[in-house]
């Protein structure tokens, strides 16, 4: 996801925002650039690439590197592309008809193209095809010579999601922040003040942060700051100060991997995505060596994993069976091979694997293919086993994972189905073309949703905090959501060593039920849908009744599951078929939290390994 610095003091801007730039470099990004204000003016420098590669470019070109660039408040930026491809006119930041006005902006603004079309009737001249460089042109039509009360007005025509850095020319002592659902932090320094997506970018500089929340204002100079709400009401922040020792920065600033790895799940699912959909359609043609007429004749499809990855293959024929309509099966690779599977020149075997070494599934797809399948993996490691004995291999981007207990890659696994998905059913035809559209338009939204639903992990410490040492709990879900419950219970045995059970929420009666009573927390996936919702808000009532513990985790919104549960996280609005994907991380957290409050080390639980590369 897109990377925000801002920076304003005494000293030099631009060596500083670099600097902290390259630590969000993890996020993941196509194009990068700086803006800043010398001798009230305006200056921006922006282009393709990484930063590095820039730099190089820049030098052979005898362009002016980033780094040299004058003036005391400035901002950059990392992009990734969402709305306009990847060009140097696309790259942030993005500035007004007066290159009066500097901006860099992380998030989506849903109604931009009814906000350029008035802007553009009003002579405004645009540059890019960006959603962002609506916000400068809007800032700049609200202008009257105080730049936050420009920015007030501007955001309350805008609807979206959003984390800004502001400067102008006309006020050079200002930096004006702003935040809604897109994470954004404030640094306070000596002298020197900060605005950076993430905590670790500026922690070689400042310790001491404000988080802003939604619909919050910031304006920012060297000495001093203020907050407040869209509607200008001052609002007193806390100064918090974090005290990680400088070994953590391998981690990027997070004290364990397994958590830097759940909050990199929204660049996992971005590079998971990127240059796969094309023209509204998905584009996974280059990637399958199978071709069309292949692909059409296949009838039945057989999926193989081994633990997490066993997970998503359940996801995965729910969305297979429900949007495709193909016929699906989902069978654990250390059993497949052991049984006489019945194969035929029609069925296609795909095999999920985040290390694409796991043994049991390896063995699986060389059973398959003696028995002359049509073997399609979904790794995470190019060059691994898997990908090198597949006929065709579809890779998720989530980057290393170091932690034991796999997170960012389950997401983007679920990703790599929903697309296989899609384009299953676009070319058999079972899914109309403006189905796909709005499916294709809510899976872009993704990312964000995640970084908003992963800026509210205090409320999940919270309950960790309290069920930190209860020795038993129940998972549910139903539908799409089952799998997760099965994802939920299995990521808290592995790092916290609880014991917990995952079930479908109905068969709770069938059994479970009789574990109910007042020591027992039941952890209940309720989303809302049309199909399993009434019937989950029926099993959260029979656990109520027993005096059981309703940890549930609900669309936002819900308020007859907030009457019902004693503690509820909430998940952004989405097709129900992709809430597996958003419902996933509540429970990776709670996992997390857990195992942190008992004092275990959740990156090497015991008598677990990364990849099991052995049967």
């Amino acid at each position: 996801m897109c990377g925000i610095i801002g920076y304003i003091g005494d000293k030099k801007a631009a060596p500083i925002l670099m600097d902290a730039l390259k630590r969000l470099e993890y996020r993941g990004y196509d194009s990068a650039g700086i803006s800043t204000i010398n001798k009230n003016n305006i200056l921006v420098e922006k282009d393709i690439g990484k930063l590095e590669e820039i730099k190089e470019k820049r030098e052979k070109e005898k362009n002016i590197n980033f780094e040299k660039i004058e003036g005391n408040v400035g901002i950059s930026h990392c992009r990734w592309a969402t709305h306009g491809s990847v060009t140097k006119e696309n790259a942030h930041p993005h500035t007004d008809c007066k290159n009066m006005i500097s901006i860099v902006h992380n998030g989506i603004i849903e109604n931009f193209s009814a906000l350029k079309e008035k802007l553009i009737q009003k002579g405004h001249k645009f540059k890019s095809s960006t959603d962002t460089e609506v916000i400068a042109h809007l800032i700049e039509d609200n202008y009257n010579g105080d730049i936050e009360e420009a920015t007030r007005k501007a955001l309350k025509q805008i609807e979206g999601s959003y984390a800004l850095g502001i400067i102008c020319s006309k006020e050079p002592n200002k930096l004006i922040a702003a935040r809604n659902e897109s994470p954004l932090i404030l640094g306070l320094g000596d002298k020197e003040n900060f605005i950076a997506s993430d905590v670790h970018a500026i922690l070689k500089y400042t310790n001491k942060v404000v988080y802003l929340e939604n619909n919050e204002i910031a304006t920012l100079e060297k000495n001093n700051y203020s907050v407040k709400n869209v509607n200008g009401k001052i609002i007193n922040k806390k100064i918090n100060e974090i005290n990680w020792s400088p070994e953590l920065a391998e981690k990027s600033g997070y004290e364990h991997f397994m958590l830097k790895e759940i909050h990199e799940q929204p660049r996992a699912i971005t590079e998971t995505l990127n240059n796969r959909i094309e023209n509204g359609n998905i584009n996974l043609k280059e990637e399958l060596d199978l071709n069309d007429e292949e692909l059409k004749k296949i009838n039945r499809i057989i999926i193989v994993a081994c633990g997490t990855s066993w997970h998503a293959a359940l996801a995965g024929e729910f969305m297979l069976e429900e949007l495709a309509k193909i016929p699906v099966e989902v069978e654990y690779g250390s059993e497949f091979r052991y049984r006489n599977p019945i194969i035929n020149e029609n069925t296609l075997i795909i095999a999920i694997s985040q290390s694409g070494e796991t043994a049991d599934t390896l063995a699986a797809i060389r059973e398959a293919k003696k028995r002359n399948a049509k073997v399609l993996s979904i790794v995470n490691v190019k060059g691994s086993s898997i990908d090198r004995e597949s006929d065709s291999v579809l890779y998720t981007y989530a980057g290393p994972e170091i932690g034991v207990a796999s997170t960012k890659a389950f997401t983007a696994q679920l990703v790599v189905l929903y697309l296989f998905t899609l384009f299953m059913g676009n070319l058999k035809k079972s899914l109309k073309k403006e189905k796909i559209t709005d499916l294709i338009e809510k899976l872009r939204k993704l990312p964000l949703q995640m970084e908003s639903l992963l800026s509210e992990e205090n409320d999940i410490k919270k309950i960790a905090d309290i069920y930190k040492d209860k020795t038993n709990s129940l998972f549910l879900g139903r539908g799409v959501n089952f799998p997760i419950a099965l994802e939920g219970a299995l990521k808290l045995k592995e790092v916290s060593y609880l014991h917990a059970e995952g079930y479908p929420a109905a068969e709770m009666k069938h059994g479970p039920i009789a574990l109910i009573d007042k020591n027992m927390p039941v952890v209940f996936i309720a989303t809302k849908d049309d199909y399993t919702y009434k019937k989950v808000l029926g099993n959260i009532h029979e656990v109520k009744a027993r005096n059981g513990i309703v940890i549930a985790i609900a669309t936002e919104g819900d308020e007859e599951v907030g009457k019902l549960a004693d503690y509820v996280v909430y998940i952004p609005k989405t097709l129900y078929i992709l809430s597996s994907i958003l419902t996933a991380i509540p429970l990776q957290l709670l996992a997390y939290y857990v195992a942190v409050d008992r004092n275990l080390d959740p990156d090497k639980p015991r008598n677990l390994s990364k990849s099991v590369v052995v049967e």
